[in-house]
């Protein structure tokens, strides 16, 4: 994942500075849809599979995160990054990624999943009527091996469906279900103080 990690990077910073020679003839909302078009489209690619990685990683990618968040707002680059976010109503990188994967595991549940990646997920089903059998819920598989095993797709979206509160999980509608979870995790990565 490094070289890929390494292509992002340096893709998306050639990106922002190509963007910053031309920001001071761009209005904050024209240079937002810039940067989402151009730098955040490339954090959200295939983002599922930056779930799990070493904090390392993914401290890489949050701060092209934080740079095209500096660029839309014309901040300085030692500016404390957090309130922009939160202005901006832009997910951490950790947190986009559960989005797409719970996003995914909801398609499951919905039936508009693609068969190849339906067929990796389970859905739990007791042997026993209990509690849980009312709930949709995800099997979670044994893991083979610690590294690769919970970054595995089988592995990952399991435990992020599962950890949402029920009344997420059962929301009827796909459009529904993304508003009300962008607004969970918005509050988990931005807790009130």
């Amino acid at each position: 994942m490094r070289q890929h990690i390494d292509s992002v990077c340096r893709a998306s910073f050639l990106e922002l500075r190509r963007a910053a020679t031309i920001r001071p003839y761009l209005s904050q909302s024209a240079t937002a849809r810039l940067v989402a078009a151009m730098i955040i489209s490339r954090l959200d690619y295939c983002n599922s599979v930056f779930a799990g990685l070493p904090a390392d990683q993914v401290a890489r990618l949050q701060r092209i995160q934080n740079n095209a968040a500096r660029l839309v707002m014309k901040k300085r680059k030692r500016d404390h990054v957090t309130p922009l976010l939160k202005e901006l109503h832009w997910l951490p990188v950790k947190f986009r990624c559960q989005y797409k994967i719970a996003t995914l595991a909801y398609r499951h549940f919905e039936g508009s999943l693609p068969p190849y990646l339906s067929s990796s997920l389970c859905t739990y089903e007791p042997s026993r009527s209990l509690r849980s059998s009312k709930e949709k819920l995800l099997k979670i598989p044994k893991r083979n091996l610690k590294s690769f095993g919970e970054r595995s797709f089988s592995f990952m979206a399991p435990s992020v469906w599962n950890s949402l509160p029920a009344d997420l999980r059962n929301l009827p509608t796909l459009s529904q279900f993304k508003s009300n979870l962008k607004t969970f995790l918005f509050t988990q990565a931005f807790p009130q103080i």
